[in-house]
This record gives C-alpha cells, structure tokens and sequence, in this order.
C-alpha cells in the first residue's frame, strides 16, 4: 500500500468515523484483552502444562488475543464498511472527483491495521501486567511475524470486500470465514497442543503460521521462515486476487 494513495483528508475522516463507531472500538480493541483478562482469571489457567512445554494456558492465549484482534479487524469490521461505501454509491461518486475510490481503500485498510496493532500491544501489556507474562523476547521477530499477519488479515478481508455486492453478504462471507480462522489462530485449542497432523495443516494457513510465528518469537526464536514464507504467500494470493475481483460500482 503506497502513502501516496492515502489523502490525509480522508484517512482523518476514516479515523474519526472509526472512533465514533462503538462496536468496532470494543470488539477491535478492548475485546481480546477482555477475553486475556477472563481466561487469566481461571485458575488453573495460570499454572505450568505439560501438554504446553511447562508454559501456562494463558502464556499460549496471548498470541491468540492478539490474532483475535486482526481477523475481527480483517473479516468482519472491513468488508461491511468497504462494501456499504459501494453499495451506497459513495466509491462512484469519488471516482469523479481529484480522491480516488483507492485513496478510500488505503485509508481503510491503514486504519483497521492500525487498530489491530494497538490492540496487540494493549493485549500484551494486560498479559504482563496482570500476569506477568513474558514479554517476547525476540521483539523484532515478533513484530515482523504480526506486521506480516496484518497483512494477511487486511489481504484477507479486501477479498472478502471484492467477492460481497451487499453489506449483507459481506457480513455474512465474513462471519463464515472468521469461526474457521479463530480456529486455526488457537481459539479452540492451541496449535502446539493439536495433534500433529492437524497441526502441520494448520500451520499452512495465514493464522496458524502466524501463532507459531509468534509463539517462537516470544520465545526467544527467530519466527520460522517456513511460517513467514506463508504468511507473504497468502498476502500474496489474497491481495491479487482481491486487486482482481475488486470492483468500484
């Protein structure tokens, strides 16, 4: 995404009707932390596993929350949006005029990114201090693994917006699409404590990599390149092929 697509005009309204909109600013950002808080306050949650390498459940949830704030980010605060400025005309309208419908799509995608990030660090901060979880100790690892799920999640959700006519099916494409990508992020089960072969096809998916990423960059590890080499391949395929079907009307 180029800055020179972003008008400052336009990502300072993308900024404020974000701030005035209350699901996006809970579910975006207070929620997984919430959900940190929640799961942190079972008891047994805070004690070493041997099914987890000796680390607590909720050492392994941090990653998830914080993925748990991209896929809300990509699949199901996005696309609505994306698609109700074209259903409503709005995407036309600024084809005619010196801001381009891609400037709208830049702003959008920044601001949901931006989002999720803060988020992230929100999450980690309430896992260190009401916990004192770990904070990763390979950071540049670890910011390099969640900027490139990022991606993935924005990718992700720009398809969605290119597939869905209406606000309606994009919130149902996304709905559809984001109990199988908590899923494969560790919602349910993390992706260390999966069966082997479940988790090697998990892993080839952009939030299974990403969980595995993270989860040895908090470590201490260097992210995997096989785990990084398929978050940059989805982005890839996902961004083209939203480029592809994307349609301003």
């Amino acid at each position: 995404m180029s800055t020179a697509l972003i008008n400052p005009a336009v990502l300072r309204s993308e900024f404020r009707l974000f701030g005035r909109e209350p699901g996006g600013l809970f579910w975006i950002l207070l929620f997984p932390g919430l959900l940190l808080g929640i799961l942190g306050s079972v008891p047994s949650f805070r004690e070493a596993q041997d099914g987890l390498g000796g680390l607590r459940t909720v050492d392994v949830y941090v990653p998830v929350s914080v993925l748990i704030a991209l896929i809300l980010a990509g699949v199901q605060a996005m696309p609505p949006t994306l698609t109700g400025y074209r259903e409503n005309g709005i995407l036309r309208r600024l084809s005619t005029t010196p801001v381009r419908p891609a400037s709208l799509l830049a702003a959008q995608m920044l601001v949901n990114g931006l989002a999720a990030l803060v988020s992230a660090l929100l999450t980690l901060t309430v896992g260190r201090l009401a916990f004192d979880v770990g904070l990763p100790e390979q950071p540049f690892g670890y910011l390099l693994a969640l900027l490139l799920a990022v991606c993935a999640a924005l990718s992700l959700g720009a398809v969605v917006s290119a597939r869905a006519r209406t606000t309606k099916i994009a919130t149902a494409i996304g709905t559809a699409v984001f109990f199988p990508m908590l899923f494969s992020a560790g919602v349910w089960v993390p992706v260390q404590a999966m069966p082997d072969v479940l988790a090697r096809i998990v892993q080839c998916t952009p939030f299974g990599a990403a969980a595995r990423a993270l989860d040895q960059a908090a470590a201490g590890d260097w992210p995997g390149w096989g785990h990084l080499a398929v978050l940059v391949a989805w982005t890839v395929v996902l961004s083209v092929s939203a480029a592809r079907w994307f349609r301003w009307e």
